[in-house]
Parts: structure tokens; C-alpha cells; sequence
């Protein structure tokens, strides 16, 4: 057959695209596998002590108990539309959770939790911080991830946020030998430039050279919060740059609804996590963040499940209570559910009672179509499989990996166990291995 190009006279285009498809897979370093928190709790770094993350799971609990009884409670408060056993199953799951690890990742907050204090009363809360989780390292009490928040890198918090991180970080060196707690990240809050990644990455680096932590042990995330955190003033997504510019040190990114939805004139009456323009900035996040394997945090519910009364109530008072504590579950339970349908399976909670919330959301999510899924995934792993023995081309690949992601996200939260995946016929060494290219490999 003639052709009219061969490969030494377009080596130039060929190459050309090499290097363009080198630049795409390194900066989709892929899904590295690893547990991700389903939550972030923020508190004020004032408050927080070595067993807050114990005193949170016992407020959880309480409260739960409380306001939801029994699973008919549960499933009637958040209008549940699953069927009686799914919800029965969930609400078991949900006070399992909850009595083993209500609290997940939590972040010690210099920024909106804390406020603007002297600094004075900052450097000394710095320190206290510090060592409560180097105390909590010790006593085994800090929950699986945690972190710190510290002021932005704007002009006017530019100083109190490095100085923060400075004292904290040389702080807990000390304390704890040179260690870093579980899952430990910083956040950065209200991006707005290349630069202020660029710093906090280069502060690391100082801090790793002047204390006995690791190189390259410390990580961050960026919080999504302003349209500049998005799109750079040439027009282009932003955040593929900044991926770039913390140089494998960022593992999230954190979308914060009211300051985004404020920043976009939305009225406070709408400035809720569905609004479509926070789904809009979601969907920039994703895409722009696809296969990175850096972990999407969906922001909070700032709606609290607190009643109105306290102390000795009537009965009319107990009544009012639920009713409003419910509500506030209900909008919750709503909001989590629209995360999962767009492909956010961490968001933030503020309080306590939120959290069983969140468990329950994530358990229906997946529980409702478990049945359907498994059948559809064991079915189309043999098809595969058949099609890939006999040398044919099996080209819906991507269906079978929307299949198996259901299972890898599910497995991820707890909301099914292994011994439920093995219904699907893959063993867990073909789970572990995350793609479904990869389980065909091993069958054929």
C-alpha cells in the first residue's frame, strides 16, 4: 500500500506529539489507591485538645441515638425512598460507624474557625495546637487524618499565615521527634495566584531542611473559593498550574461554597452546596483534576441540626426539637446525595450531629443500586473476559470501569464489604488492582 508519509519524514510531528502525551501523563499521575476521608470537620484551633476527635464521636453518637431512634425514625425523617431493609441496613451500618470512628479527618482552623486575634494570642495557640496532637500521636486518640488550615496568602494575611505554620510545624517537630500524625495535610484557604502554591511549597522545603521531618513528608491541599482559584486572568483553568507548582505535594482540593457563592454575587437567601453555580465550579475541578488522583471535597451544610430549646423540656419542646433537628438532617441528607450524584464523595461537616448524616447518605447512595450493579459487573467482567480470550476487541471498557469504580468508592466508605463484592466473581487482588483493563489483562 502507498502511503505518502512515512515515519522519518513527519519524526518531527511524531515527536512533537510524544512529549505532549509525556506532559499529559505526568500530570495525570492516576488514582493512587489510598483511603479517602468521606468528611472534613473544621473547629477553631482555641479549642481543639488531643481527644477532641473522641469527644466528637461521643457527641455524634449521642445525638444520633437521640433524634433517631430506630431505623423507621431515621428513614422517615430524611424521606428515604429505598426500601424498608435497605434502610434498616443502613441505619446498622450507620451505629456501627459511628461507635468505631464517627470522625474521620478533622482540620485545626486558624482561618474562619479562629478569626483575627492578636498575635500574641495566635503564636500561643500555635503552640498549644501543636503539642495536643503531638499528645494525641502519643495516646492514640487523633482520628485517621488531620490537619491544619492556616490564614491565606493574601497580602494582608500573608505574614500571620507563614508565622502560624512556622510555630506549629517547628512546634510539633519537637513534640513528637521529627514524626507527622496519620493523613496530616495543610490547607491553604482563598487561592488566588501560581504564586501563593509556589510559597507554601517552598516553605516546606525550609521547614523539612531546619527540623527532623522527612523530605517531602509534608503535604497541602488548596481550597476552590474564589473565580481566580479557577481561571487565571489569561482565560486558562488555573488549577492544572498549580498541581504543577506544588510539585507532588498536593493530595486536595476543597471547594468552599459560601465564600465562591459570595464571590459570584449570589444573595445569601441561595448560596447553598446544589446551587448551579458552585456546580459549575465542581465541574471545572473535576475535569480540570481527573486522574490526578487528587482527592474533590465538597463544602459543608451550614444549615445546623441544633434545636431550639435546652435544659428540662415540655413535651411540646422535645416535639420541636425533632422536628427542627430533622429539617436541618433532611436539607443535609439532600445536599450529600446531590454531591454523590455529581461524583463528590467528601464534603465538610460543622457539627457533630451532622456526621451520622453523612454516613447515611453515603450507605443509601450506594446500598440502593448494589444488588443491580453487582449483577451488571459479574456479567460484563465474563463478556469481557470471553471476548478478550478469543482475540476479539472489547471497546466499552469504560463502562466496565464505571462499574467497578461504584464498587472501589462503596468499599472506600464502608458502605459494603469485601465479602458483598465477591458476588461480582473478582477476587481482591482484581479489586486492588483499580481498573478493569487491568482485571481483563489478568483473566486472559
Amino acid at each position: 500500500m502507498n502511503t505518502t508519509f512515512n515515519e522519518a519524514n513527519i519524526g518531527g510531528i511524531l515527536e512533537g506529539l510524544k512529549a505532549a502525551n509525556d506532559v499529559i501523563t505526568d500530570y495525570r499521575m492516576g488514582d493512587t489507591g489510598s483511603r479517602q476521608p468521606v468528611h472534613t470537620v473544621y473547629g477553631g484551633a482555641h479549642l481543639f485538645k488531643s481527644d477532641t476527635a473522641v469527644k466528637i464521636g461521643e457527641l455524634s453518637n449521642r445525638n444520633f441515638k437521640a433524634y433517631a431512634p430506630d431505623w423507621k425514625t431515621l428513614k422517615s425523617a430524611l424521606e428515604m425512598t429505598c426500601s424498608d431493609e435497605i434502610a434498616e441496613i443502613v441505619y446498622n451500618r450507620v451505629e456501627d460507624k459511628i461507635n468505631k470512628e464517627a470522625l474521620e479527618d478533622f482540620r485545626i482552623d486558624f482561618e474562619d474557625g479562629f478569626g483575627n486575634r492578636s498575635d500574641s494570642e495566635e503564636d500561643e495557640t500555635a503552640v498549644r495546637a501543636a503539642t495536643e496532637v503531638a499528645k494525641g500521636m502519643k495516646e492514640g486518640t487523633l482520628p485517621p487524618f488531620i490537619g491544619i488550615r492556616i490564614k491565606s496568602f493574601s497580602e494582608e494575611n500573608k505574614k500571620r499565615g507563614i508565622r502560624t505554620l512556622d510555630i506549629f510545624l517547628t512546634t510539633l517537630a519537637k513534640e513528637a521527634n521529627g514524626e507527622l500524625p496519620s493523613g496530616f495535610v495543610v490547607t491553604l484557604p482563598k487561592v488566588t495566584s501560581l504564586s501563593q502554591i509556589k510559597a507554601l511549597v517552598n516553605l516546606f522545603d525550609i521547614l523539612e531542611q531546619n527540623t527532623d521531618f522527612k523530605p517531602d513528608s509534608l503535604k497541602m491541599e488548596f481550597m476552590v473559593e474564589l473565580p481566580e482559584t479557577l481561571m487565571a486572568p489569561t482565560g486558562e483553568c488555573a488549577i492544572p498550574s498549580f498541581v504543577k507548582a506544588a510539585r507532588g505535594r498536593c493530595i486536595a482540593a476543597h471547594f468552599g461554597t459560601y465564600d465562591y457563592t459570595a464571590s459570584v454575587n449570589i444573595t445569601a437567601e441561595y448560596q447553598a452546596m446544589d446551587h448551579s453555580a458552585c456546580d459549575y465550579a465542581k465541574s471545572v475541578m473535576k475535569v480540570a483534576l481527573s486522574g490526578t488522583g487528587i482527592w474533590l471535597s465538597d463544602g459543608a451544610t451550614n444549615v445546623m441540626p441544633v434545636g431550639p430549646h435546652k435544659g428540662e423540656l415540655t413535651k411540646e419542646q422535645e416535639e420541636e426539637n425533632m422536628r427542627v433537628i430533622h429539617g436541618a438532617w433532611k436539607l443535609a441528607y439532600g445536599h450529600i446525595r446531590h454531591s454523590l450524584y455529581n461524583g463528590y464523595y467528601q464534603g465538610w461537616d460543622l457539627h457533630p450531629a451532622q456526621i451520622p448524616i453523612r454516613y447515611a447518605a453515603l450507605y443509601s447512595f450506594f446500598l440502593e443500586s448494589l444488588d443491580q450493579v453487582t449483577v451488571r459487573l459479574k456479567n460484563f467482567v465474563e463478556v469481557a473476559a470471553k471476548a478478550t480470550l478469543v482475540g476479539d476487541v472489547f471497546d466499552d471498557a469504560a463502562t466496565g470501569q464505571g462499574l467497578l469504580n461504584y464498587f472501589l468508592k462503596a468499599m472506600n466508605c464502608g458502605a459494603i464489604s469485601m465479602k458483598e463484592v465477591e458476588k461480582t466473581g473478582l477476587t481482591m487482588e482484581e479489586i486492588q488492582t483499580r481498573s478493569f483493563l487491568q482485571i481483563l489483562k489478568m483473566r486472559s
